[in-house]
């Protein structure tokens, strides 16, 4: 009888625990791949994870993505259904070298990621065009993860990813960045120790693509039925079309084929990415198409093996030749899962500020505060470098990417301005090479509104103010609507409820290799011994 009541009472338990459980799947108001009736829509991540690479571990599936000079870097994504997903943590809090990077370094850092499982250890490399190849691993994919390994030092040394063979040796397949090693197109596989640590030769040349493969890069190294593959995009980012190689040899020579490319579809460019393969036999392939203001979206293909060759999305004419699908039908891991995506809205009720935040370079520990008392985010205001001309080179813009095609991000804030200085600010930002923002400022004692614009921001050109109101008090909620192509509209509301338009509208852009991001931001132009700050109630993306 006390064995029953026992377990009664721990049934009774988790079944109580189950709305927290589930409470913790996210799902978002403006882009769901997962269609409810066992299909999904492409892509299956609308937001900006470049250069995607996937690995399977048990039933669980885990995806990496380039982070260029965003921190926290090289994020982690969990997904049990290779559609439904979740970001779970970043392997790379700070970015080496550390002083270098607590500058803005737009577009450098990490370049085309590779994740794999090795021994119960997960493993993720990187190319820094600037420093070379490291190594990043953990037990856990959620983290802590160690620090960065650099396997080679280097210039230009890019999109690296290693395979550990049947015999015990590993070896590493990387490509070149013509802007810091002068050369491009071409594709070396090097041997390395088995911990992974260390090139141990220079290797050899196994793909020259200068005549048909111009641009070849971002490599991912496999080996299936005794043949060593490497998968390749080409033909650059907008434009280009999936390679596969096969050898018998890990250093050659590969035999080439063309596997996927854009068809007759409108997902232009369609490559670079990862392959997995299930547990029943089924394949299934996770790429980018790049998408201009709104990054390098997310695309999941079926693929299937014709004589050795793999084949990627729908072959309609038999050549085994590829092209995007738009929907199909799930991927069968044999149960269902709860839809969820990545968390976009913030009520900013945890003690850590949430994973789809990141900074512009390695941050300050005084940047920010979470205040899960209130459930409020404390940005102080941060001076700005020294050498600044304008937002592109602020390191303490709080952003995360652009999460649908059409979509409003809405913030309620607080404002506490130092009386002591002038001209603090802080609001909501759309970044990228040009950008735009809704601040609150202070000025002689009162606090006002702005909308400002800078275009050309890359190359230093100033800012703009495109319109101004007062407000009364320090409260207040921004709003930026944007609409499909990237038009964004700037408005403000004391009441929550009516919203005032305000300045110009503004067309969204790239930033340095990653889409447009949204978010907040709080400065000051002069260094006293305390600052200003602003408390943010929450941030919502919404339709």
């Amino acid at each position: 009888m006390h064995k029953i009541s026992t377990a009664i009472a721990l049934l009774s338990i988790f079944l109580s625990q189950q709305p927290v459980l589930f409470a913790q799947e996210f799902v978002s108001e403006v882009w769901v791949s997962d269609q409810g009736d066992g299909t999904y829509k492409n892509p299956v991540l609308h937001a900006d994870y470049s250069d995607p690479d996937i690995c399977k571990v048990g039933d669980d599936f885990y995806m990496t993505a380039s982070s260029f000079n965003a921190i926290p870097g090289l994020p982690v994504l969990h997904s049990k259904d290779l559609v439904n997903w979740k970001l779970i943590g970043h392997a790379l809090d700070r970015q080496p070298p550390f002083d270098h990077f607590s500058k803005p370094q737009h577009g450098n850092g990490v370049w085309a990621p590779s994740i794999r499982y090795h021994n119960g250890v997960f493993y993720i490399y990187y190319g820094d065009p600037d420093f070379g190849i490291y190594m990043i691993k953990s037990e856990d994919p959620a983290g802590p993860w160690e620090e960065p390994v650099l396997v080679e030092a280097g210039k230009g040394l890019i999109d690296a990813c290693p395979l550990w063979d049947d015999d015990g040796k590993a070896y590493l397949v990387h490509a070149y960045a013509g802007s810091r090693a002068g050369i491009k197109s071409v594709l070396v596989v090097k041997p390395m120790n088995p911990e992974g640590t260390k090139v141990t030769g220079t290797g050899k040349l196994v793909f020259d693509g200068h005549d048909a493969h111009p641009t070849v890069e971002g490599a991912k190294f496999y080996k299936r039925n005794g043949y060593y593959y490497i998968f390749a995009p080409a033909g650059g980012v907008s434009t280009g079309w999936q390679l596969a190689m096969r050898s018998r040899h890990p250093y050659g020579p590969y035999e080439e084929r063309i596997v996927m490319d854009q068809g007759k579809t409108a997902i232009n460019g369609p490559h670079q990415g990862g392959w997995v393969a299930l547990d029943n036999g089924e394949n299934w392939f996770v790429h980018f198409q790049d998408k201009e203001a709104y990054g390098r979206i997310v695309h999941l293909q079926p693929m299937t093996w014709k004589k050795d060759w793999p084949v990627i999305g729908e072959d309609r004419d038999g050549d085994g030749k590829g092209q995007p699908v738009l929907s199909y039908k799930k991927p069968d891991v044999g149960k269902t899962y709860p839809v969820e995506t990545p968390a976009d809205s913030d009520e900013f009720e945890g003690s850590d500020i949430g994973l789809q935040w990141q900074w512009h370079a390695n941050p300050n520990a005084t940047w920010a505060f979470a205040n899960p008392a209130k459930g409020q985010l404390r940005l102080f205001t941060a001076p700005w470098p020294e050498d600044a001309r304008n937002l592109w080179d602020a390191p303490n813009l709080l952003l995360q990417k652009f999460p649908a095609e059409v979509f409003s991000a809405t913030t309620a804030l607080e404002f506490h301005p130092n009386p002591k200085l002038e001209q603090e600010k802080a609001g909501l930002i759309v970044m990228g090479m040009s950008y735009a923002y809704i601040a609150l400022e202070h000025h002689d004692g009162e606090i006002r509104i702005s909308q400002v614009v800078c275009e050309d921001a890359e190359h230093g050109k100033p800012e703009k103010v495109a319109g101004t109101a007062r407000l009364k008090g320090a409260k207040v909620q921004f709003r930026v609507e944007v609409s499909a192509g990237g038009k964004c509209t700037f408005s403000y509301s004391t009441d929550g409820r009516k919203f005032e338009v305000l300045g110009a509208s503004f067309t969204a852009v790239p930033g340095k290799w990653i889409g447009a991001k949204v978010g907040v931001f709080a400065l000051r132009n002069a260094q006293i011994n305390d600052s200003g700050f602003v408390d943010i109630d929450w941030f919502r993306i919404t339709r």
